[in-house]
């Protein structure tokens, strides 16, 4: 049984694809993405009611973006990556299909972030950092969300099962391919994330991400609320 959103059908994903053209191997990854992946109309749906203006951290090649506009959700979009070679990638993929108020940049995450209000998606991104670097982006994210801003996070969690294995596994392999500049370091738990997001005024709430994959991958979604807090796990 699949868990959560579905991944984008096939002519979206086509059309997708095309961006990356002439460069086949980006053409057939996106295209495998976007297809097996739940990810994107996961991020979709948590941002369909909200016009805040997004950064994306961890952006790669600026897959996100695409598939944003492509499921009707139009905001003002700021990638950021430490891996230049993917944001060129993503730039010109951008130029091609000439995407409005899109932008790709080169920037560490973990040295400081662009001056950003609204809402932000930090996805695949925590597990790759240094245990010591983790609370303090989460810090410096959460200053950046706005109260109708979103903050959209996927990571796998440290609960022990057999997907969070195989999740490591293929984050490994993705360090060793050198499709990853970095490897797995610490997978957060939850009720950890949970608190620490809670102790920077934001509430979260944890669905399971899976899909059709065998991963242990999870869609926080946490947001400001005006009075009350907590965490909802469904």
């Amino acid at each position: 049984m699949s868990t959560g959103p579905q991944p984008l059908d096939p002519g979206i994903r086509r059309r997708i694809a095309d961006s990356f053209l002439p460069d086949r191997w980006l053409y057939w990854y996106a295209r495998s993405k976007l297809g097996s992946d739940p990810l994107y109309g996961g991020v979709a749906e948590a941002l369909r009611d909200t016009r805040a203006p997004l950064l994306d951290i961890g952006c790669g090649i600026g897959l996100l973006v695409h598939a944003l506009r492509a499921c009707g959700v139009d905001l003002e979009y700021t990638g950021v990556d430490n891996d230049g070679g993917k944001v060129e990638q993503g730039r010109l993929a951008i130029a091609r299909t000439q995407l409005p108020h899109a932008r790709l940049m080169a920037v560490d995450a973990t040295a400081g972030l662009p001056h950003h209000r609204g809402s932000v998606t930090l996805l695949d991104v925590l597990q790759f950092l240094p245990p010591e670097a983790q609370s303090p982006l989460l810090a410096d994210v959460a200053a950046r969300v706005s109260q109708e801003g979103r903050l959209v996070i996927r990571t796998g969690l440290a609960d022990g099962n057999w997907r969070s294995h195989v999740t490591r596994g293929v984050d490994v392999l993705s360090r060793w391919l050198r499709w990853m500049n970095a490897g797995p370091t610490r997978y957060p738990g939850r009720d950890a994330l949970a608190a620490e997001l809670s102790s920077h005024g934001l509430t979260a709430t944890f669905t399971p991400l899976w899909g059709r994959t065998p991963f242990n991958n999870w869609l926080v979604v946490a947001s400001r609320q005006s009075s009350g807090s907590g965490t909802t796990v469904r």
